[in-house]
């Protein structure tokens, strides 16, 4: 099921819209649609692991120092 959004863009990215959607033949609703998806599933996994990353932290669970260490150590020794 779909519904019909209006939204204002800028008028040099509706431009690069038509373009891509006649080289990809593909409607500008289409594309638009698709853009807006995969933002929205970018960013909504983006904040989930972020609210667990602060859950974690309020229940106390951080990297040791040693941890820390180990995790720059291995990233430095292979630098060379």
């Amino acid at each position: 099921m779909s519904t019909t959004m209006t939204i204002r863009i800028d008028e040099h990215i509706k431009n690069q819209l038509g373009k891509l959607a006649e080289s990809s033949r593909r409607s500008k609703s289409f594309l638009a649609a698709e853009a807006i998806k995969t933002y929205i599933e970018c960013n909504e996994w983006q904040i989930q692991e972020i609210e667990a990353a602060l859950v974690e932290a309020d229940s106390g669970h951080f990297a040791s120092d040693a941890e820390v260490h180990a995790v720059l150590e291995k990233w430095t020794a292979n630098e060379n």
